[in-house]
């Protein structure tokens, strides 16, 4: 009887027990999940708005601006006149060539004569293509460089002048190569002679002297593409 009672006992602790153990076993349920909330956008931007300005356009023709200028006359001129004597004996050999082409259609002339005559002129030509190239190239070197200096002080008058009259845009319409091909600015948008006027002002130098008139010519000239240009392309600025 009293061991009946210590087994029941017994089974009594172990029940309980064993009931702990099995549903510690099991992993604990875990709790709800809260809702998945997507998170918020990123406030678009304000785009920024692009400002308007009133549009007062100039036009000009820089090259010949700084080439009308008193300064850029004289320089011009002066240019002229160093090479002079180059040009005079540019134009002495092409007389002496056109000489030589007559007496080659003269009658009577031997074979030895003509040969010779023939020889002398070509010998004569080539020294023409020589100092034409020569004087041309030295001559447009020198009036390019020349010029630069004047174009750099006309410059400034040009700035100086946009921003004193309100221009908001200014245009080189002058160039063979200029990018403009139309503009609706009004007629007097051109500044051209207002700052040839302008920068004359401010030089202190005087117009040169009208150039006397040249004697007709009794000879023909050498061609253009071999005589000294008078009035070289100026460099562009930026």
């Amino acid at each position: 009887m009293k061991s009946t009672s210590v087994l029941a006992v017994l089974l009594a602790g172990l029940i309980p027990a064993a009931a702990y153990a099995q549903t510690s076993s099991e992993p604990a349920a875990a709790p709800p999940a809260a809702p998945a909330t997507a998170p918020a956008a990123p406030a678009a931007p304000n785009p920024v708005q692009p400002t308007a300005y009133p549009a007062k356009i100039a036009l000009i023709a820089f090259e010949q601006a700084v080439i009308a200028t008193n300064e850029g006359q004289k320089t011009l001129a002066d240019m002229q006149a160093k090479y002079a004597p180059q040009k005079a004996k540019i134009e002495a050999l092409a007389t002496q060539i056109d000489t030589l082409k007559k007496q080659l259609q003269a009658q009577g002339l031997t074979e030895e004569q003509h040969a010779a005559k023939l020889k002398e002129m070509d010998a004569k030509d080539k020294q023409l293509q020589n100092e034409s190239e020569d004087a041309s190239n030295a001559y447009n070197a020198e009036v390019q460089q020349a010029l630069s200096k004047v174009m750099q002080k006309v410059n400034v008058v040009v700035q100086d002048y946009v921003k004193k009259n309100g221009y908001t845009l200014l245009l080189d319409v002058g160039g063979q190569q200029s990018p403009v091909m139309w503009t609706a600015a009004e007629p007097n948008a051109d500044i051209t002679q207002a700052i040839v006027e302008a920068y004359n002002a401010s030089s202190g130098i005087a117009a040169p002297a009208p150039a006397a008139p040249a004697p007709a010519a009794t000879h023909p000239r050498p061609s253009s593409s071999t005589a000294p240009k008078t009035a070289p392309k100026a460099p562009a600025t930026k």
